[in-house]
């Protein structure tokens, strides 16, 4: 591309960073009108679950300067740095990201109080007792008629989700705080399972060009701290085992593609939106060119639905009633013709400017890269825009579904995080431009809101 083209490129990231922010102006402006003549989109500010409540807190100094320092230092850094240090590095930057930004509302409401509101899954820890009994009468605590209905979290997700925390609280890290942290923590670790998989689908030098944009992504807001972070490292490391089998890049790829399985079919049991990350999975596959690993693959993903269903529990009758719950007002009154639209703002907002300028090189590139399919010579970027794709289809299929309708900047971070790689197609000189722009999104949005959940 000549410099005429590149300044071309460049201008159209521009206007399509542009275009994001009028989507979000849209949505705010649109959703206030909404929600002030008869309050059915049940958000504050919309189209963000949240308050305006301009604040700092204790994490302020430390947010401000892990973005300073990863703007400054992330790229180059990431280029550079050892091969087996990049991984460890990228989650302890991420953490120190997600950390530092929950902490500007406090270490009891950033972090030790988020999970234990009345919504949320430690209220229900205590109806655990006896496990075998509380998922074989699951389902009759779904319905917001039913007799001592689950909190909206529990009732929301499948039992797996509270099931982690009836089990950290029986290892003795009962509480808001261990709960808190483990969410970060395993949350955190979905940055270096993107790398894993960049790196053997795409190449090492476009996992080191994303790195910095894994880190220092807005939805951090959100990791920090919900259960969404932990399921979304979850079902990020079932697609980077794939990878890893799929390509044959690790000494044992038919355990790694076992293991896979496994955790698919664990995150199935973690939220019933999740079944959608089969998208991104079948996109490693294509990528890899390669279905040996597929028997193995179904092997694991049968273990988990098999344990819970000879434990009593009824997947699809419970997501059955959870629908019958949702349109009886848990969610099912806001306007699908609000919602459709401006979950994408949300998306716009969580993912940042950088990831909507790379999205845009993505799907200039998608027809290219679609043609390289039945070739199988697609090379890098091209690989990396395929992925992207496939992370936007899952998105898109939950956005029409009409399960999804508000705080998915929250519940859509299995496939955000998958969108973010898209700024490594950004200009190396842009970079820094780009990093700053996510990081003024992350802190405007945790200074001046108190968000949901």
């Amino acid at each position: 591309m000549d410099e005429t083209g590149r300044r071309t490129a460049r201008r159209s990231d521009l206007i399509a960073a542009a275009a994001g922010v009028l989507l979000v102006t849209a949505a705010v402006l649109v959703g206030r009108s909404i929600q002030d003549a008869d309050g059915s989109l049940h958000v504050h500010w919309p189209p963000l679950l949240a308050s305006w409540y301009p604040h700092t807190g204790p994490g302020t100094p430390a947010a401000v300067a892990v973005a300073a320092a990863v703007v400054a230092y992330g790229p180059p850094l990431a280029d550079r740095i050892r091969r087996r240090a990049l991984l460890p590095a990228a989650w302890a930057a991420s953490l120190a990201w997600v950390f530092s930004l929950a902490l500007i509302d406090g270490w009891g409401r950033g972090i030790a109080g988020r999970l234990t509101t009345k919504h949320e899954y430690l209220q229900a820890i205590d109806r655990f007792q006896d496990i075998g009994a509380a998922l074989r009468g699951f389902d009759d605590h779904i319905l917001i008629g039913s007799p001592d209905n689950w909190p909206t979290h529990v009732a929301g997700h499948p039992p797996g989700a509270t099931l982690t925390f009836v089990l950290l609280d029986r290892i003795g890290l009962g509480g808001g705080g261990w709960a808190g942290g483990w969410c970060i923590v395993v949350g955190a670790s979905a940055v270096p399972a993107a790398l894993i998989t960049l790196r053997v689908l795409a190449d090492e030098r476009l996992a080191r060009r994303a790195a910095p944009f894994l880190v220092l992504a807005p939805v951090a807001v959100w990791t920090g701290t919900s259960a969404d972070a932990c399921f979304a490292a979850v079902a990020a490391w079932s697609v980077a085992l794939l990878a890893l089998a799929a390509t044959r890049s690790v000494r044992l790829p038919m355990a790694a593609a076992f293991a896979s399985g496994l955790l698919f079919g664990l995150t199935c049991y973690l939220s019933y939106g999740l079944t959608l990350i089969a998208f991104l999975l079948l996109g490693v596959l294509v990528l890899a060119r390669r279905a040996r690993s597929v028997p193995l693959f179904l092997a694991g993903a049968l273990v988990v639905p098999v344990l819970f269903t000879l434990a009593g529990y009824d997947w699809w009758e419970s997501y059955r009633l959870l629908v019958e719950r949702y349109y009886q007002g848990a969610g099912g009154i806001r306007p699908y013709s609000y919602w459709v639209w401006a979950n994408l703002a949300c998306t716009a907002i969580a993912a940042g400017l950088a990831t909507v300028a790379g999205l845009r090189r993505a799907a200039a590139g998608t027809p290219g890269a679609v043609r390289t399919l039945r070739t199988g010579t697609a090379h890098a970027s091209q690989r990396l825009i395929l992925l992207t794709l496939m992370a936007f289809l899952a998105l898109l299929a939950a956005d029409l579904s009409g399960m999804s309708k508000a705080e998915t900047e929250r519940i859509w971070q299995p496939f955000i995080l998958w969108l973010l790689p898209a700024a490594a197609l950004l200009p190396t000189s842009t970079r820094r431009g780009w990093l700053t722009a996510q990081a003024v999104v992350a802190l405007l949005v945790n200074h001046l809101l108190w968000t949901g959940w």
